[in-house]
């Protein structure tokens, strides 16, 4: 137990230092082998057999299709389309920004992608209409959180490897939660909007409201689709992952001409690396899970829960792993395949529903990247607005509020995140 702890410790004193990731796992997972006397060829066969999961196969195709949809402008046909559904509310682009995420989110599925898609675009066009660069960085970083739960997620796909949980399900779980959050932040920004006196971008036209959704309809194939394909059983993971890659390519190449074979050829390089370094953390996390669980440190968690959650609720239980998973999203990216295999026995021990509690890591994800130290959303958005982190992350505070209450109002009623699950499973 005592070198199962040092080994965590030293991972997160690691990753507080700017230590990557993938270098810290390997250190502690060296600690484990030296100090605990495990087996070193254990570990390889550990590795291999995290990675070996039938719906990680689906990870390298949808990580792909996102790349291409992002290199391939889709962002600039969603962008139109958000600014005539919206851009004639008060505080306009900033509303289009939301909106935009959301849209942007459903084809990514990933935050990191959203900001660096979306965020290109509408940052530098916020500060040209004279919103404030620091509050113009803080919303596209709150927004591109959106997409990490409208499918396909790459987070929850990461879950559904670690707990056996349907994809399927977890996707429609994310739907309205992933929605409902876009609502929440578009109310913050109007709030803000009355505040400061900003005014609406232009005057809302049905026509143009018309010819922008037509020029981006097929963009929103992907979405429905592949979660139609899957609750309905027409295909597996991993063959709608390969449909999106396939998708993603007869839309930007033949389509809308967007791309060439050297564009494919950076999609094709940039989604290797990510994939290659998501599998090699999802691998090393696997073999320090197996270390953990050898040491009996996922068994001692379900007292220490217990011992956080006030009285005998499963509310308060939530809110205990909640705190965990949020704490541990500050230092960790990503969280889910480091962190869940070692809470797995305490969500099991407790019976809680594992399609809520991935919609709730989700949660956890986002605001682990808007808070300090790692903040990846902020820094991000700070570099493309060119101002500082900490004035980021001051105006993010109204956003940041807004997450953290939506994310206890989500543990309270767990139905916005089970309901569509449920209903497409009668």
């Amino acid at each position: 137990m005592i070198v199962a702890l040092f080994s965590i410790m030293t991972l997160l004193l690691l990753l507080a230092i700017g230590v990557p990731m993938v270098a810290g796992l390997l250190i502690a997972v060296f600690i484990n082998v030296v100090f605990a006397g495990q087996w070193p060829l254990m570990v390889p066969q550990t590795m291999i057999s995290g990675i070996s999961t039938f719906t990680l196969i689906s990870l390298p195709m949808f990580v792909l299709a996102g790349t291409i949809m992002n290199i391939g402008g889709i962002s600039g046909r969603l962008f139109e389309f958000a600014r005539s559904l919206v851009g004639w509310m008060r505080g306009g682009l900033p509303q289009v920004n939301v909106l935009t995420s959301i849209f942007f989110g459903g084809m990514i599925g990933s935050s990191t992608a959203d900001l660096a898609g979306s965020g290109s675009v509408l940052i530098p066009a916020m500060k040209r209409e004279g919103y404030p660069a620091d509050f113009s960085a803080a919303v596209s970083a709150s927004s591109s959180g959106i997409g990490p739960l409208i499918p396909p997620s790459s987070p929850l796909i990461l879950y559904s490897a670690v707990t056996g949980t349907s994809l399927g399900a977890l996707f429609l779980a994310g739907l309205i939660p992933g929605l409902l959050l876009g609502l929440v932040f578009m109310a913050v920004v109007a709030i803000l909007a009355r505040r400061h006196g900003w005014t609406s971008e232009k005057l809302f036209r049905w026509a143009s409201v018309w010819e922008s959704g037509k020029r981006a309809l097929l963009a929103f194939g992907m979405p429905g689709i592949i979660v139609g394909g899957l609750v309905l059983g027409v295909f597996t993971p991993s063959e709608g992952g390969a449909f999106a890659a396939v998708y993603a390519v007869f839309l930007s190449a033949f389509l809308y001409r967007t791309i060439n074979l050297r564009s494919l050829y950076r999609a094709t390089a940039a989604s290797v690396q990510i994939t290659g370094e998501l599998l090699l953390i999802v691998a090393l996390s696997v073999a320090l899970g197996s270390a953990l669980s050898s040491a009996q440190v996922p068994q001692s968690t379900t007292p220490i829960i217990e011992f956080l959650a006030v009285g005998d609720s499963m509310y308060m239980r939530l809110v205990a792993l909640m705190i965990l998973a949020i704490i541990a999203g500050m230092f960790l990216d990503p969280l889910i395949p480091v962190l869940v295999p070692i809470i797995l026995p305490t969500l099991l021990a407790f019976e809680i529903d594992l399609v809520h509690f991935g919609v709730l890591m989700v949660m956890a994800v986002v605001i682990g990247q808007l808070t300090p130290p790692m903040a990846i959303a902020v820094i991000i958005s700070a570099k493309i607005a060119k101002c500082d982190q900490v004035e980021v992350f001051k105006a993010n505070m109204p956003f940041f509020v807004a997450i953290i209450l939506f994310t206890l109002v989500l543990i309270g009623v767990p139905e916005i995140a089970t309901w569509l699950p449920e209903i497409a499973r009668d």
